[in-house]
């Protein structure tokens, strides 16, 4: 059998002619951090302090003493270098890497000696490509399209320039004879109820392995199949008579099903067959096709799992961690089991990030999170000659191997907005003819796709319109992004049409104040304090988040914490604008993917979490936003509408309660209304003419109820709505059993619109349950603390210090 061992330990990284003690998984970064060389780039504007790291050559060195083995062959396998390095061994080079995203195996059979890793600027890398194919235009002025790296280590809109280098994967030796298993490939299909799993298997062999008998078993579900290996290849096909299907989260289950390879040697006259290497994945049973048909109302969009079609609830997800090497497999899961909590059920990995470690689609497997997986380009021209040719094939032909046994893996697309910016950024003058991506997505990768992975459906890019025929991100056909109204007009503007599907829409909003406060100590926090200005990566953001609350209320002057509290209320609002609207229009539209789940670092950004993990008011707004049943009050042409989107799979008999009130708490009018949206359905119900609020009173506004779900709609802004001086009472209750938990109980005697209690202004450890909450006098919200044990003991934690940490809207 082979033997594999981790080679984790003994690595040092030369720093000025002499060693450090480098961790392996890990990088340049962490290693100088550990030795206190280099501050957090995180804190204040350090970034700007470690900036020399990423333009110096580095090497990592360890001793490679191979003991004595049976075997024939040993190889030195690398998951992952980033990114240009040169590896020898004893002095003799072993080879050359130029990308990220790519394994590496080398052929060390009875070498010995210092083995060393020399990586090379990834500027200086870059910057030799472009010498030789050319310059392209890009949306950040760093050269990220040069090389096959992640491309946001270069600085993006939301993230730091932080160019790391490293061996960010592990490394292993392997010590074999005979044979091994080099690729498998699980088709996996399902057709009239039956499962097939088709295990399309290469092997490696040695010289003296080419004469010898080889065979492959494999089982799954209590099928089995054994076949001969031919030369280096073989097929083996196991019928699963009725699996049990995974589903999306909300659909149904997600079985999933142990899939065991075993690759044998010839017979043993005492013990048969010779186990030589073995293969195991977990693999699901469903279908998964994209329904793009054309209708009146243009070219849908729509995925389709297991033949129900699906309204997709959806985040963008980029790198956890700027310094990639740090995330693990608790930090995904985490992260992961919040998205499912907020009612998420896709995520999309985007393609200026990663393709993330196994254990992120294993947590999607079982949470039951579709995985829509871009190709790693975006936003820039990627030229298409040689070396980056090559390294694309490469890595997209590893990349789709690896990861096509996932179920949750429901799409592969081509790019992130270069189709768009080709058409609409100057690039098509500018390249003059010279290449730029598309023979990628529209040639190289779907027949990648199609040879490797038949089963999953491909798209060229998002936006894509589905051909040229049509504008890249014509909202009438195919994937749509949303920028307009972040970057120039109000969040009201998301009703002004309906796209087949947004794959990208968003608002900024600073992350939580102990983040701000750990990652700017000793600030005088202000909007424009330079701090803040630092961790504010997006163009004109403080200009675009200051406009976006002064269409709303009035700017608060000198007031951070109103300022800030109020940029969250209209990050989560915005986003909800847009959701709510959207999904009332189902099936025209087909999915929401707001931009974005995660922070790399703490910033402001469009984040629901952020980058010290903390939730946004955002975050509990998706929760809302994105449950089966969903409340909305819908502007229309004639009056108001209210909506009721029932994305669960039964039937919704409810009565609807309308009510017209002033803000002083006076009932002006009152119905009910019975309403039944059916399964995976939107019911529209036309407000009765005395339920409308006067068109632009400050004083009225209207209530719509279902189930214990609500929606209001106001008839004039923040800024010229009458609202009361908020009255309401806290008290604070110790949870029977709850440790460090607490109940905040508030009781509103006036309208009390967007509360919002902080609990990270109690402690850094704290936090609540929930976001925004609008009371209507005498009602009551029951809002759950957690971590409040570090602040001053449950029972030290008075009614008036937990008010300092609430918020609300306030009339001007």
């Amino acid at each position: 059998m082979k033997d594999v061992t981790p080679l984790s330990e003994g690595w040092n990284l030369l720093h000025d002619g002499s060693p450090l003690p480098a961790q392996v998984p890990g990088c340049v970064h962490t290693d100088l951090l550990d030795a206190g060389l280099i501050p957090d780039p995180f804190i204040g504007m350090n970034e700007h302090e470690v900036a020399w790291v990423g333009r110096r050559d580095w090497t990592y060195t360890r001793p490679l003493d191979l003991p004595p083995s049976a075997h024939e062959r040993t190889d030195l396998v690398f998951e992952g270098l980033d990114t240009a390095a040169e590896i020898a061994v004893g002095g003799d080079l072993l080879g050359r890497t130029r990308n990220m995203h790519r394994s590496y195996r080398f052929d060390v059979t009875g070498r010995s000696g210092e083995l060393s890793v020399r990586f090379t600027s990834a500027y200086t890398e870059a910057e030799a490509v472009k010498e030789l194919v050319g310059e392209r235009p890009n949306v950040y002025p760093e050269p990220s399209q040069y090389i096959r790296k992640m491309a946001s280590s270069f600085g993006w809109d939301w993230g730091p320039t932080v160019v790391t280098a490293g061996i960010w994967k592990p490394v292993r030796l392997e010590t074999w004879s005979t044979a091994r298993i080099d690729r498998v490939r699980p088709v996996v299909t399902v057709a009239d109820g039956a499962g097939r799993v088709e295990l399309r298997v290469e092997v490696e062999r040695t010289e003296s392995g080419r004469s010898r008998t080889v065979t492959a078993h494999a089982t799954v579900a209590g099928a089995e199949a054994t076949t001969v290996v031919e030369g280096d290849r073989a097929t083996l096909v196991l019928e699963v008579p009725d699996p049990a299907l995974w589903w999306p989260r909300g659909y149904g289950e997600q079985p999933l099903y142990d899939v065991e390879l075993t690759l044998l040697g010839a017979d043993d006259a005492d013990s048969g067959p010779l186990p030589l290497d073995t293969w195991h994945r977990r693999i699901g049973f469903r279908t998964v096709r994209l329904d793009r048909s054309e209708d009146e109302h243009g070219t849908g969009f729509t995925f389709v799992v297991n033949g129900v079609r699906v309204f997709a609830r959806g985040v963008n997800w980029i790198p956890d961690d700027v310094l990639p090497s740090r995330i693990t497999s608790d930090r995904y899961r985490r992260r992961l089991e919040q998205a499912a909590a907020a009612n998420v059920d896709l995520v999309r990995v985007w393609g200026g990030g990663l393709y993330e470690s196994e254990a992120f689609y294993d947590a999607c497997d079982e949470l039951g999170l579709m995985v829509w997986q871009d190709f790693l380009f975006a936003c820039s021209a990627y030229p298409e000659e040689p070396p980056l040719r090559g390294e694309v094939e490469a890595e997209a032909r590893e990349n789709v191997v690896r990861l096509m046994p996932h179920p949750s893996l429901v799409l592969w697309n081509g790019n992130n907005e270069n189709l768009w910016g080709f058409r609409d950024w100057g690039w098509e003058s500018e390249l003059a003819g010279a290449t730029w991506g598309e023979g990628y997505y529209l040639g190289l990768l779907p027949r990648i796709v199609a040879e490797l992975d038949p089963t999953r459906p491909y798209t060229a890019g998002s936006p894509w319109s589905g051909s040229w025929e049509h504008h890249p991100n014509d909202p009438a056909h195919g994937t749509h992004h949303s920028w307009e109204v972040w970057n120039r007009l109000d969040h009201g503007e998301y009703r002004a049409s309906v796209p087949r599907f947004v794959a990208e829409f968003g608002w900024q909003a600073p992350p939580a104040i102990s983040t701000l406060r750990r990652a700017l100590p000793g600030e005088d926090l202000a909007p424009g304090s330079p701090g803040m200005l630092h961790h504010q990566k997006a163009e004109d953001g403080n200009g675009k988040l200051n406009r976006g609350v002064a269409r709303h209320f009035a700017l608060p002057d000198g007031d951070f914490d109103r300022w800030h509290y109020l940029t969250q209320v209209v990050q989560a609002r915005a986003v909800a604008a847009g959701i709510e609207h959207w999904r009332s229009h189902w099936p025209v539209c087909a999915g929401t993917i707001v931009w974005q789940l995660n922070d790399c670092w703490p910033v402001s950004s469009w984040a629901a979490i952020d980058g010290d993990e903390r939730l946004k008011p955002l975050y509990h707004e998706l929760r809302r936003v994105y449950a089966d049943r969903l409340v909305t009050v819908q502007p229309e042409v004639d009056g108001l509408a209210v909506a009721l989107a029932n994305q669960s799979a039964d039937a919704w008999d409810t009565e609807v309660l309308l009510r017209r009130l002033t803000t002083d708490g006076t009932t002006l009018a009152r119905t009910r209304l019975t309403a039944r949206a059916g399964a995976r359905s939107v019911t529209r119900l036309a407000v009765p003419d005395d339920l409308l609020p006067t068109p632009h009173s400050p004083k009225e506004y209207l209530v719509a109820e279902a189930d214990g779900l609500r929606s209001f709609h106001f008839a004039a802004r923040d800024r010229d709505t009458d609202y009361p001086t908020p009255r309401f009472e806290v008290e604070v209750r110790p949870v029977t059993g709850g440790g460090d938990r607490v109940d905040v109980v508030v009781t509103a005697h006036t309208l009390v619109r967007d509360l919002l209690l902080q609990a990270d202004r109690l402690g850094p450890d704290a936090s609540a349950d929930r976001g925004l909450v609008t009371l209507l006098p005498n009602e009551q919200a029951r809002i759950t603390v957690s971590g409040v044990s570090g602040v001053s003991g449950v029972s030290g934690l008075s009614a008036d210090r937990v008010r300092e940490a609430i918020f609300c809207v306030e009339g001007s």
